[in-house]
């Protein structure tokens, strides 16, 4: 049934992240914060690993193109094979998702996720979705990338319309821009670090964002 919001209405049943003692929300989106490809796997990995065998719809975006590096030993603990046969496993690079022209577009994005996730409750029967997004690739010199803040206050106005989680992978060894990460901190509600999900206490409403 369709919640006020015109989207599915959602459990509040915790979601696992495949880690020990970590456990999400529908609606939950998590600002990840890792150092290099080591760490993004400790925690990239086991969230996939989890979606799978649970069932739900699983919509990751690499910026690296050797999606090897996720598949091979995602491999080792789920049908991964037969998950992007299926299509309950979409696997994409950043180029097709994110930048298809060379530009990033705010509104394109949104767009993405409304039918990739919109098609896959409405219309597909999944009950739940979990999607990622590595985001190194906004750190081009590419025209639109500069709306970066903006997206991610944005998808906050989209996470209630879905039964979903959003996951956004930052490598603090690109990212180094203590302003830039201040303003990420702001746009998300929940902050992955050291191994813990908190509740972040520097998120600021969309409303207050200045996000139209």
């Amino acid at each position: 049934m369709d919640d006020d919001r015109g989207g599915p209405s959602m459990t509040t049943t915790p979601i696992t992240m495949g880690r020990p003692g970590m456990a999400m929300a529908p609606g939950d989106h998590i600002c990840a914060f890792y150092r290099g490809p080591a760490q993004r796997d400790e925690v990239l990995l086991p969230y996939l690993r989890e979606g799978i065998l649970a069932g739900d719809k699983v919509i990751c975006v690499m910026d690296d193109p050797d999606v090897e590096q996720v598949t091979k030993p995602l491999s080792l603990e789920a049908d991964v094979e037969a998950s992007l046969s299926s299509g309950q496993l979409d696997l994409l690079t950043s180029d097709a998702a994110y930048i298809p022209d060379g530009t990033f577009c705010l509104d394109r994005m949104l767009d993405f996720w409304e039918a990739g996730v919109g098609s896959a409750v409405r219309r597909s029967g999944y009950t739940f979705v979990r999607a990622v997004g590595e985001m190194t690739w906004a750190l081009r010199d590419l025209p639109g990338v500069e709306d970066l803040v903006r997206y991610e206050a944005r998808l906050n106005r989209f996470l209630p319309r879905y039964p979903q989680v959003i996951l956004c992978l930052y490598d603090l060894e690109r990212f180094t821009d203590g302003q830039v990460l201040m303003e990420l901190l702001r746009t998300h509600p929940k902050v992955l670090m050291s191994g813990q999900l908190l509740e972040n206490p520097w998120y600021v409403e969309p409303e207050e964002f200045a996000v139209a």
